[in-house]
């Protein structure tokens, strides 16, 4: 992927795995609509509604994913009842963060580059945060795996397995916490600001 309107300071300094939040000049509009008034405000409609949602639904299971692998290596999951609920769950939540990702690099993100100038370095450093979050994906699919097959073996393998899998899973999850309020951040405001329709995402 060419960035284009990030200068080499700005990819160091917001990627991913350094930044606690948007720089001040990419939070005039987050100052105008605070967090606070999200949900009563007549412009948060139903594509945002529904985004929201979706981001609900990763933090959700994100957590989920931390108990369910915490339990298991504290001895508090048997070992015949991890598989069943860690595999179907994680193997979810990759996929679907795959084709979030997807719709917003191609349809959503374009929209909203287009619709406010002085937002476009925000929209770079989140599709390179996809970026970032697709490799941790893929470490976090491969430590799993190797968690998944280590189970049966012998005490020494399978902690290591795990100790993989929760150093790759625990970069995944900061990464994409940081992100999902990065990006509605950036988002939910000028969506506010607009509206829907005007924007071009209504449903």
């Amino acid at each position: 992927m060419t960035i284009e309107t990030l200068s080499a300071a700005d990819t160091e300094t917001l990627a991913l795995a350094r930044r606690s939040g948007w720089p001040e000049d990419l939070r005039h509009l987050l100052a105008r609509y605070p967090r606070e008034q999200w949900d009563v405000h007549a412009n948060l409609g139903s594509m945002a509604r529904f985004w929201l949602s979706r981001h609900a639904m990763f933090r959700e299971l994100s957590g989920m994913l931390e108990r369910i692998t915490a339990n298991f290596r504290d001895g508090k999951l048997p070992v015949a009842e991890f598989p069943g609920l860690f595999a179907p769950r994680l193997q979810f939540m990759l996929q679907q963060l795959d084709l979030h990702h997807h719709i917003e690099d191609n349809h959503h993100f374009p929209i909203f580059r287009a619709a406010d100038d002085r937002l476009a370095r925000g929209f770079d450093v989140l599709e390179n945060d996809h970026e970032a979050i697709h490799a941790d994906m893929e470490r976090s699919a491969e430590t799993a795996n190797g968690l998944l097959r280590a189970l049966g073996g012998e005490a020494d393998a399978l902690r290591r397995a795990g100790d993989a899998y929760a150093e790759a899973s625990a970069a995944l999850l900061r990464g994409l916490m940081r992100h999902l309020d990065d990006e509605e951040d950036l988002i939910v405001p000028l969506i506010l600001e607009r509206g829907e329709d005007a924007l071009g995402v209504g449903h």
